[in-house]
């Protein structure tokens, strides 16, 4: 049959799995499958497993548990193995860089962290206030200028110092969260975000990482929404 595989952990890790359950429509018990110093999590299957909602919540809840005692590689939802033969074998082949990422994930877990413009008002007028050039032309514009170029001429102008601001912003907010973390991993921004970050953070800068959320946000003012997650299980720094 079939497996569902979970997580990776160190043997001796607890694995205490009582009182949750693992993914399909009738779930099998999770238990874990054993190679020299490295263990998976995993649940038989005897169907395709798809990512619904109730699915994807029994997967993260296993890595919850996990995190909970200990280190953990979790693995993205929908990892399957031919059998218990097969996850041996991939333990086994890989059993270095395996110990080597749980020691390096060990007390840590993942903080995400994205910011968006919630209100472009702010960001336009100090454009306008700070480049001479975009003010010339809102201003020809506004005086009634039809020159048919000045609109499209305005927009490329303000979207390319828009884009140039959040960029610098970015990195600004990626610097200042970097020494609370013992790594992080930009991701490319996606819908609205500007920023897409995500931080490894070791259980004893949790508190102070929450504290500088707080100080950064009255710092960048209005018009930004920072929105900061965590923890998480650790999928980002898995290798």
């Amino acid at each position: 049959m079939a497996l569902y595989v979970y997580a990776i952990t160190a043997q001796d890790h607890p694995c205490r799995l009582e009182a949750i359950h693992g993914v399909g429509s009738d779930p099998s018990p999770l238990r874990t499958v054993t190679a020299g110093p490295l263990r998976a999590v995993v649940s038989d299957i005897d169907e395709d497993i798809r990512p619904k909602r109730r699915d994807l919540t029994a997967h993260q809840a296993v890595q919850e548990r996990l995190m909970a005692d200990g280190a953990v590689l979790p693995l993205q939802f929908g990892y399957v193995a031919t059998d218990d033969v097969a996850v041996r074998q991939a333990l086994g082949a890989s059993a270095d860089g395996y110990l080597a990422t749980l020691a390096r994930l060990d007390g840590c877990a993942e903080y995400h962290v994205r910011a968006s413009q919630s209100d472009e008002a702010p960001l336009l007028q100090q454009i306008l206030d700070d480049l001479p050039d975009v003010r010339d032309l809102n201003e020809r514009i506004r005086a009634g200028d039809r020159d048919p170029s000045l609109p499209l001429a305005l927009g490329e102008m303000v979207a390319h110092e828009v884009k140039a601001r959040q960029e610098t912003l970015a990195a600004g907010l990626t610097e200042a969260l970097m020494p609370f973390s013992r790594d992080h991993f930009v991701r490319p921004p996606s819908g609205s975000d500007f920023l897409n970050l995500s931080l490894l953070v070791p259980d004893e800068r949790r508190d102070s990482l929450r504290t500088a959320e707080a100080n950064i946000a009255r710092e960048i003012g209005s018009g930004i929404d920072l929105r900061f997650s965590g923890p998480l299980p650790p999928y980002s720094f898995v290798q």
